[in-house]
């Protein structure tokens, strides 16, 4: 990754918010957030087919989509099954679904970090910088 153009995938199936987020991090008053390059999927395939074909520094994964559960892909990732032998993508999984057993289990599955639904666009462009930083520094 160089922390001038990360690339982040969205995955939520969910037009409106895959509009909204864009424009947030696009307006981000964190440079690195705000030169991010946002590809987005709205399926499991979707995403699988993209991180297939593409380098992705951040996903922000959707749990509940129409063909699966997003904690599926981010098994898949952790196992090295998807991605074409590219490093591992950091994963932030984005869930209405806010108890514990639920974060435990994204945790489990192979998920960095985890962001509630709602949440304040402040939250959600802290929550990226921070993923991009940790990256960034754990590449150098």
């Amino acid at each position: 990754m160089t922390a001038e153009n990360p690339r982040i995938l969205l995955v939520e199936d969910e037009e409106l918010n895959r509009t909204l987020v864009k424009a947030v991090l696009s307006r981000a008053q964190i440079a690195a957030v705000r030169g991010a390059e946002v590809l987005d999927a709205s399926t499991l395939a979707g995403a699988r087919a993209q991180l297939d074909a593409e380098d992705i520094d951040l996903i922000l994964l959707d749990m509940n989509l129409p063909d699966g559960n997003g904690l599926t892909l981010a098994g898949e990732l952790a196992a090295g099954r998807i991605g074409g032998g590219r490093p591992r993508p950091t994963v932030v999984a984005v869930t209405a679904s806010v108890l514990p057993q639920d974060r435990e289990a994204a945790l489990a599955a192979g998920c960095d970090g985890f962001l509630d639904k709602p949440y304040a666009a402040a939250d959600l462009v802290a929550t990226v910088a921070d993923h991009l930083a940790r990256r960034a520094g754990a590449a150098s």
